[in-house]
Parts: structure tokens; sequence; C-alpha cells
């Protein structure tokens, strides 16, 4: 039989591996939604691929300053 201390360990282990798993499919369905509303504006402003790479670059820097910003 485990140790109460273990006991804690492991139900603390699964309820962080569940809040992990819950924040990955969270960011999973912004960053669908943000591609998808990229998709529409390329659509939209029916650009070429060159144009279109630039605004995959643009969303590209966006992502990576965001993500320095929660450091």
């Amino acid at each position: 039989m485990g140790s109460v201390e273990g006991d804690y360990t492991a139900e603390l282990t699964l309820m962080l591996n569940a809040a992990r798993n819950e924040e990955r499919g969270n960011r999973a369905q912004v960053f669908a939604a943000r591609l998808q509303a990229i998709a529409c504006f390329i659509i939209q402003q029916e650009m070429t691929g060159t144009e279109a790479a630039e605004a995959l670059r643009v969303e590209a820097t966006r992502i990576q300053n965001e993500s320095g910003d929660l450091h």
C-alpha cells in the first residue's frame, strides 16, 4: 500500500496532466481559428502565393511576440 504522500503526488500529477491537456486543446482551438481567419483574409484579398506567404510570416511574427510576452 502506498504512502499518503505518494497518493497525493499521484493525484496531483493526474490533475496537472489534465490541466495541461485542457490548455493544449484550448490553444489548438485558438490556433485553428486564427488559421481559418488568415485563410479567409487571403481569399478575400485574392492574394498571390507570395503575398499569402508574407501574410503568414507576419502572423508567425505576431505569435512569436505574443509567446515572448508570456515568458
